[in-house]
C-alpha cells in the first residue's frame, strides 16, 4: 500500500494496535500453545528447548524470558520479517483494512522521525540505477573489459545474473544523463552522484564492476564498485545516506535468505563482495560480507535474527586477526540462548575466494565447521599477549578477561568464561566473579550498562540484579505499563502529580510523563503505551518491564497495590521536603512560609521534636 510522505499520527498507531490482535500476527509464523492467560512458544529469536516466548492478548505484547526480546505487533514484524517501522505499520493497516494517514512534514503527531519519509524517490532511483548498470554490462561498447575481469575471477553468467552484477562505464556523466529526469538532488541523496563546486553533478561510480547492495527486504539501498584494472580506491561503496548505512547492511544477506527459503544453520561473514560471489559459485550460498568496515553490533544483531551460528572468516594476516578481535568484542554482548560465534583465520596470503578455488568447497566447509570457538580465540589471544608463567602476566590476563566477560549476558556461557579465566589465572571462580562485578559496575557508570549511545540507563528502568527491592518509582512504572488505566488514579488524586514531579528520585520524571500520557487517553493498551516510547531513550527498558510477569493478575488488586505505591511516593516526598528544610535551617533562618510548611510536615509525621531535640525551629524562638 503506497503511503504519501509525512508522519504517522500517534492516534492512528494506537487505534491500529487496538484493532489488530498480536496473536493473529505471530501465530502463522510461530506455533503458540495456551498456558494460563498467555500463549507460549519456543522463541523465534534464539535457539531453545524449553518454551520461554510469551504472548499476551491482554497486553498485546510479547516477551522472551530467555533472550529478552519484547515488543508489540509492530516490533515483531520489524524483527521477524525484517520490515522497517513504516512498512510494518502498512502491513498491519492492510490487515485491518485501514488507510495510513500522514500529518505534514516535521515531527508530526507521533513525535518521532519517520526514517522512510521522503525516501520513495531515493529507492526508486536506486532501483533504476541498478537496471542501468546491468544493461551496460550487456550492451555498452566498452563492456568487454568488465566481462573479461569477471571471467578471470571465475564468475559465470548465471552467477552474475543471480547477484545482478553491472558495469559503470568510464565517463563523468553517463548516469547523470541516463537518470537526469530524477533530479540531481535525488541522485545525490541516493549516493549515486557527487556535486562539483559549480553546483553540477558527476557520476560517483566510473569504470567499475557494480555490485548492488540489497537490504533484508530486498530493496536496493546502495552499491559497491570494483575498479577495473589499476586505480584507487580498489573498492568504492556508496556513502552513508538516508537509505544506506554501511554499519548496518550486509552484502549478500538478501540472496541468502531468499535463496534458502528457511533459516540457515550457519552464516559465514567475509570481508569482500567477490568472496561472497566466489563462495556462492562453489555452492557455499550462506556467506555475507561487511561493506568495507569492521563488523558492528547492528551487523551481528541482524545475523542472529537469521541464524544461531556465525562464522567469521578472515585472512590470517595481522589485519585479519585485528578484524577477528573487533568482531569478538562486538559478539560477546549477544552470546545468549545457544548462539555461537566462531573464527576461521585462513593461511597467510589466502582469502576466501582464493582458498575455495585452490582447495574446493568441501575443504572450506570442513574448516568452517571446525572454526575456533569465540572462547578459544579469546583466551589464546589473551595468553599470547601476557606471560601466564608470571604472577604479573596472569594478573593482566585475568583483568582483561574479566572486562570482556563483564560485557556478556548472565548465563551459562558467562559462567564458563569465568571458570576458564580462573583456571588461566590460578584463582578461584569467586575471585574472578568479583573482578567481573567490578568491571560491570565500572561499565555501567561509564557507558550506561551497554545502552546504545552511552550514558546511564533512564532512571527507574534498570532491572535489579543485586538482591535489593525495586524502587517505588520503578514499581509504579511497571504497574502503569501493565495496566495503563491505573494512570487515572494518580492523575485524579489531588496534588499527586505535583508530588511525583517534585521527587528527587531516579525515574520520577519518566513516571510523571508516563502518567500524563496514559491518563490522557483511557483507551491506551500496554502495546500502544510502549509504542509511544519506541524512539525514547527509555524505550527498550520500558518494553522489558512491560514484558515481565506480574504476580498480581487481578485488576482490582493491582489498583490497590498501585494506590499503596502512590502513598509510599507521597511519604518519600514528605521526607525529602522535610530534610530540605532541615538542611536550610543549618545555614540560615527559615522564612515565614517555610516555617509553616516545616511545622505542618512535622505534624503530618505525628511529632513535634526536631532531631536536635528542639521543639521549634531556631527562627521561631524569640
Amino acid at each position: 500500500m503506497a503511503v504519501a510522505s509525512g508522519r504517522i499520527p500517534s492516534a492512528f498507531i494506537d487505534d491500529l494496535l487496538a484493532r489488530v490482535d498480536i496473536v493473529d500476527v505471530i501465530e502463522p509464523r510461530v506455533q503458540l500453545r495456551q498456558r494460563g492467560r498467555s500463549l507460549l512458544a519456543r522463541c523465534p529469536f534464539h535457539e531453545e528447548r524449553t518454551p520461554s516466548f510469551s504472548v499476551s492478548r491482554e497486553k498485546q505484547f510479547y516477551y522472551c524470558f530467555g533472550c529478552r526480546a519484547s515488543g508489540t505487533a509492530i516490533t515483531f514484524l520489524m524483527e521477524y520479517d525484517g520490515l522497517g517501522f513504516v512498512d510494518a505499520i502498512e502491513e498491519l493497516a492492510a490487515r485491518a483494512g485501514l488507510e495510513v494517514p500522514r500529518t505534514g512534514p516535521g515531527r508530526g503527531e507521533a513525535g518521532r522521525p519517520d526514517p522512510a519519509a521522503g525516501l520513495d524517490p531515493v529507492y526508486a532511483v536506486l532501483d533504476r540505477a541498478n537496471r542501468h548498470y546491468r544493461r551496460q554490462l550487456r550492451e555498452h561498447s566498452g563492456r568487454a573489459r568488465a566481462v573479461d575481469y569477471l571471467k578471470s575471477r571465475g564468475v559465470s553468467g548465471e552467477l552474475a545474473a543471480r547477484f545482478e552484477l553491472g558495469f559503470a562505464p568510464p565517463g563523468w556523466e553517463g548516469l547523470v544523463s541516463a537518470l537526469g529526469d530524477a533530479g540531481g538532488e535525488v541522485l545525490e541523496r541516493a549516493g549515486l552522484v557527487a556535486r562539483r563546486d559549480a553546483g553540477t553533478h558527476y557520476d560517483r561510480f566510473r569504470d567499475r564492476v557494480m555490485f548492488p547492495i540489497r537490504d533484508r527486504r530486498g530493496r536496493v539501498v546502495g552499491f559497491g564498485g570494483r575498479v577495473i584494472g589499476d586505480g584507487e580506491p580498489k573498492y568504492l561503496n556508496s556513502p552513508d545516506g538516508p537509505a544506506f548505512h554501511k554499519g548496518r547492511e550486509l552484502y549478500g544477506q538478501h540472496q541468502v535468505l531468499r535463496g534458502r527459503g528457511s533459516r540457515p544453520a550457519r552464516l559465514v561473514v567475509v570481508e569482500g563482495y567477490m568472496d561472497v560471489v566466489a563462495l556462492a559459485q562453489f555452492g557455499i550460498d550462506y556467506a555475507v560480507a561487511t561493506l568495507g568496515t569492521a563488523a558492528t553490533r547492528d551487523h551481528l544483531q541482524q545475523l542472529y535474527r537469521s541464524t544461531d551460528e556465525v562464522v567469521f572468516c578472515f585472512d590470517g594476516d595481522t589485519a585479519g586477526r585485528d578484524a577477528a578481535w573487533r568482531a569478538l568484542e562486538q559478539a560477546l554482548p549477544l552470546m545468549r540462548g545457544g548462539r555461537k560465534a566462531s573464527f576461521l583465520l585462513l593461511p597467510q596470503g589466502e582469502d576466501p575466494d582464493s582458498f575455495v578455488r585452490k582447495h574446493g568447497a568441501e575443504t572450506f566447509e570442513t574448516a568452517a565447521a571446525k572454526a575456533a570457538p569465540l572462547s578459544e580465540l579469546m583466551f589464546s589471544t589473551l595468553e599470547s599477549e601476557a606471560d601466564p608463567s608470571s604472577l604479573e602476566g596472569r594478573a593482566r590476563l585475568v583483568e582483561r578477561a574479566a572486562a570482556l566477560i563483564a560485557t556478556t549476558p548472565a548465563g551459562a556461557f558467562r559462567a564458563m568464561l569465568a571458570n576458564r579465566a580462573a583456571e588461566a589465572g590460578r584463582m578461584t571462580r569467586e575471585e574472578v566473579e568479583a573482578l567481573v562485578r567490578g568491571a560491570r559496575g565500572s561499565d555501567r557508570r561509564s557507558s550506561g550498562e551497554g545502552r546504545p549511545g552511552g550514558g546511564e540507563r533512564p532512571a527507574g528502568t534498570r532491572a535489579r540484579d543485586d538482591g535489593r527491592a525495586p524502587s517505588l518509582v520503578r514499581q509504579a512504572i511497571r504497574l502503569v505499563l501493565h495496566q495503563p488505566s491505573l494512570a487515572r488514579v494518580a492523575v485524579r488524586t489531588e496534588d499527586m502529580m505535583g508530588v511525583i514531579e517534585r521527587l528527587e528520585q531516579r525515574g520520577a520524571p519518566l513516571l510523571a510523563e508516563l502518567l500524563r500520557t496514559a491518563g490522557a487517553d483511557q483507551r491506551l493498551t500496554t502495546a500502544a503505551l510502549v509504542e509511544r516510547y519506541r524512539d525514547h531513550e527509555a524505550g527498550p527498558h520500558l518494553a522489558r518491564l512491560a514484558g515481565e510477569s506480574l504476580l498480581i493478575e487481578d485488576e482490582d488488586a493491582r489498583k490497590a497495590e498501585f494506590t499503596g505505591v502512590l502513598s509510599g511516593l507521597r511519604e518519600t516526598d514528605r521526607r525529602q521536603r522535610l530534610e530540605r528544610l532541615r538542611t536550610r535551617m543549618r545555614s540560615s533562618p527559615l522564612g515565614a512560609a517555610e516555617e509553616r510548611e516545616y511545622l505542618r510536615l512535622l505534624a503530618e509525621d505525628g511529632g513535634r521534636r526536631t532531631p536536635a531535640g528542639r521543639t521549634r525551629p531556631r527562627s521561631l524562638r524569640r
